[in-house]
């Protein structure tokens, strides 16, 4: 397994060894020793998995207390995949880093407590799936609007709109949720 940093402290992307035969591949995605021998000490509780059309945009999502590691994945299509560092007193504040996740690559965001998540689907249709280091819970449940202009996430959006569900269309702007920092 490949680790690489980003300029995000503690935001991973993490590459499998892909192995291939006449048979197709194989890949493990998770193997919780060697996460953990790599610096990367979690348990997770909870794995999701969403299908979602070509420009459907999700996000930008975080749970507040007590927050959830996550562990992301394309597994089908491809994604444009986001983070945003939410947490106060970070150097990087407030700022975001993405890259395309799609199966043949086999490349993982592994996002610590502390960033907001969200990604756009490029392809035709795309399949998500992500493990949770803590139980989904609605009341803690928030969000940042995809179109924060503080923020100025690069979307690969192509002059086209993203199908939002309401509840993203009607999130808080970055100063409205950490006003404290604005």
């Amino acid at each position: 397994m490949k680790i690489e940093k980003t300029p995000l402290e503690g935001l991973l992307v993490i590459t499998p060894q892909i192995f291939t035969d006449e048979r197709g591949w194989f890949l493990e995605s998770y193997n919780q020793a060697r996460f953990e021998n790599a610096g990367m000490p979690c348990r997770f509780v909870q794995d999701n998995h969403s299908r979602s059309g070509r420009g459907t945009l999700r996000g930008l999502h975080y749970q507040s207390q007590p927050g959830q590691v996550k562990l992301v994945r394309c597994t089908h299509g491809e994604v444009w995949d986001v983070a945003v560092d939410i947490r106060p007193g970070s150097p990087t504040f407030g700022q975001w880093w993405g890259s395309e996740l799609n199966p043949q690559a086999g490349k993982q965001l592994y996002i610590p407590i502390g960033f907001a998540h969200g990604f756009l689907v490029l392809s035709e249709w795309a399949e998500v799936q992500y493990k949770c280091s803590w139980f989904y819970e609605a009341k803690t449940e928030c969000g940042i609007r995809w179109n924060d202009p503080d923020l100025a996430v690069a979307w690969p959006l192509q002059g086209v709109s993203p199908l939002l569900s309401r509840r993203d269309q009607e999130t808080p702007l970055f100063r409205q949720a950490f006003p404290q920092t604005a």
